[in-house]
């Protein structure tokens, strides 16, 4: 088995891209915040000291899109073409669904997965302070195209 991330020493090393063809390419995560209800109404009613939880939380996830390759060691500086974050409140959850694109030689699905985690985590930044038992979930691929293969999760939540 070869891997692509050690050199021929068997030291780290970021996987070399310049023979692949540019293609579209596009990925979809999703994860959650899980919280009291108390906490949910108090981010659906705009009653957190803090702010807008939600649009402060959709900037911080497409921040953490952008910064993905300065985050984790391998990933490559991609530029993106497009980052979008929706949230959808269902019962004592909020989702957060990141869909990241770029027309490149790599995916953007650490971008995307990047993006969710981020979110979340400035969700519970700015709730914190009412409610500590705050739980990040499931964060997870949805789908990805472009490249050699594409990927789509039959079980989405």
């Amino acid at each position: 088995m070869n891997f692509t991330h050690f050199n021929e020493n068997g030291r780290a090393r970021m996987v070399d891209v310049s023979e692949k063809d540019e293609t579209k390419r596009k990925a979809v995560a999703r994860g959650y915040i899980q919280m009291g209800a108390d906490t949910i109404k108090a981010v659906t009613e705009g009653r957190i000291k803090k702010g807008d939880v939600l649009s402060v939380a959709q900037v911080g996830g497409i921040c953490g899109a952008k910064k993905t390759w300065d985050l984790i060691p391998m990933c490559h500086n991609i530029l993106l073409t497009g980052a979008d974050i929706n949230f959808e409140v269902a019962d004592d959850r909020i989702w957060i669904e990141a869909s990241v694109k770029t027309t490149g030689k790599t995916g953007v699905e650490m971008e995307a997965l990047t993006a969710v985690s981020i979110a979340a985590l400035t969700i519970y930044d700015m709730c914190k302070a009412i409610d500590k038992h705050m739980i990040i979930g499931e964060i997870k691929l949805i789908s990805k195209t472009g490249g050699k293969s594409d990927f789509l999760l039959e079980d989405k939540k």
